[in-house]
């Protein structure tokens, strides 16, 4: 019987009674359930946050028969059905307060028409907190909280001041239940992309135990390398023999694409991106299936709104406090683009606490980099791919001429609000430009005050370049000259160029270039 993959299943009950593949997760359920009542979790979406709060609804309504041969089944003893309260704000779309407003409504009258409802409570924020009370005094078991994508409303406001205030003002009364009522909860959990935190929506649940950093459960969601051995060994071998390649060769193609995710410094593994494996299992081909299913525009427009330098992005080095929490008064995109999955730790400094940040992979980094390109330069969507290829095909091949003119292309027509800012515009357009061709190349940055020495290596060349700001092609030149950038490569067998590039912000453009 053929291996059933759950795309896009997110219920447990589901998953286990028609017979889908799950990598088992209940021990960390067991683990949560007995340590502790409030907890937060921030995972990238589509790594398995729904799926979680699937598995605690089915265990806290003591569906015993589900776990049959999971780790839990081994653990838990005492079997109990609580009335579990389940919240997701996935299901809406974020216009209006009215839209967030009646999704609550939606789902506190469908409580009351459970638990009952008091008319003297008044406020939405007021009858969730009697059904809390009402639904541990029928059931003689205290009450259950499970809320999915907690921040929905928030992300897809993000530039929107407005709503951001009116969505924070309503989530935080709403929220407060989980601490005012604390003696009628038995255990609640809030999952979400971000955590919006100080003048925001935690401001006030400094009960909520986040362990989106906790090493402890660093694979609560996602798919470890043990994991990935243990569940998946005949589909990789299945995937090699379906793309020509040996296992070694897809073991390592899986973990170029998909791994090298990292929820904290300390351990030391990274995980992969499961929705990504199991399309790639299931299709048995290679592909960018989980940047394709959500394109980031809401970051795109926080990077352009904040004049933001890219190459900072790539090597990002920040503190703890700024990466646990975004501030919704914050001028950093960093937070909001970490936590949502498109960079990740790669390093620590202990002293004084600096985390430094990458791409966790090849699928992030080149569906990024493809996604920013438009945005930056006259490039279309349905161009750019062609245009980057067609871009490392020259550079392949030794065509100077030809790439610099499709840098001229990719540089042209800068648009009227980066007028301002000519340099750090040009600067991202390079980066997004060799960042993608780096991908197909070597690619080497060195950047400071806006100058960017840079660095191409194919099989048969290595181009050494230095670009200048209203300069002037022949000071770059000599700039390689006297710097001896050249010098590592005298004895490479490969042509070695070097390349002086001057740009006019007159013309906001490459004005002249000199070969040697």
């Amino acid at each position: 019987m053929a291996k059933k993959y759950p795309i896009g299943i997110q219920d447990f009950e589901k998953l286990r009674k028609e017979g889908y593949c799950y990598i088992d997760k209940t021990s960390y359920v067991y683990d949560l359930v007995q340590k502790g009542s409030y907890y937060f979790l921030s995972r990238p979406r589509r790594f398995g946050k729904s799926l979680l709060i699937s598995t605690l609804e089915a265990y806290f309504e003591g569906k015993k028969d589900l776990f049959e041969g999971l780790a839990i089944a081994g653990l838990e003893k005492d079997w109990k059905k609580y009335p579990v309260l389940h919240l997701d704000l996935n299901t809406q779309k974020y216009g209006s307060e009215k839209s967030l407003m009646t999704l609550l409504e939606e789902n506190v009258v469908g409580w009351e028409a459970k638990y009952g409802r008091n008319a003297a409570e008044v406020g939405i924020e007021r009858r969730f907190a009697g059904v809390i009370r009402r639904a541990h005094e029928m059931t003689g078991e205290r009450t259950v909280i499970l809320v999915d994508e907690y921040d929905k409303p928030l992300l897809q406001t993000i530039d929107n001041e407005q709503l951001q205030g009116a969505y924070r003002t309503l989530l935080k009364a709403f929220y407060g239940a989980l601490k005012s009522e604390d003696a009628h909860i038995r255990f609640a959990m809030l999952t979400g992309v971000t955590k919006f935190g100080k003048v925001s929506v935690f401001s006030d649940l400094n009960n909520l135990q986040d362990i989106s950093m906790d090493e402890r459960y660093a694979d609560i969601c996602g798919i470890s390398e043990a994991e990935l051995s243990e569940n998946f060994s005949d589909d990789i071998l299945n995937l090699a023999e379906a793309n020509g390649q040996s296992l070694e060769e897809a073991c390592i193609a899986l973990k170029e694409r998909y791994d090298g995710y990292h929820f904290n410094p300390w351990t030391a593994y990274g995980l992969y991106n499961p929705f990504s494996l199991l399309n790639t299992f299931a299709k048995n081909r290679y592909g960018s299936y989980w940047f394709e299913t959500g394109t980031p525009t809401y970051l795109v427009e926080l990077l352009k709104r904040h004049r933001y330098n890219l190459y900072k992005m790539a090597n990002e080095k920040v503190t703890s406090r700024i990466l646990d929490s975004i501030d919704a008064s914050s001028t950093n995109p960093i937070p909001v683009i970490y936590q949502s999955g498109y960079l990740t730790i790669k390093g620590y400094i202990p002293e004084p606490q600096i985390y430094e940040l990458g791409f966790p992979n090849k699928e992030v980094e080149q569906g990024f980099m493809d996604f920013l390109l438009p945005y930056y330069t006259p490039v279309q969507d349905t161009e750019s791919g062609f245009a980057i290829w067609s871009f490392v095909e020259d550079v392949k091949t030794g065509d100077i001429d030809g790439f610099m003119k499709r840098l001229q292309a990719f540089l042209s027509g800068c648009p009227y609000e980066m007028a301002k800012d000519i340099e750090l515009h040009y600067q991202n357009v390079l980066f997004i430009v060799f960042r993608l061709a780096g991908l197909y190349t070597q690619v080497e940055y060195h950047t400071s005050y806006g100058r960017i020495d840079l660095v191409l290596q194919t099989k048969d060349y290595v181009y050494v370049m230095e670009f200048k700001l209203d300069g002037s092609a022949d000071d770059a030149m000599k700039q390689i000259e006297e710097k001896q950038y050249a010098l590592p490569f005298a004895g490479d067998r490969r042509k070695v160029y070097k390349i002086g590039v001057n740009f006019s912000s007159e013309t906001r453009n490459i004005e002249r270039w000199v070969i040697k």
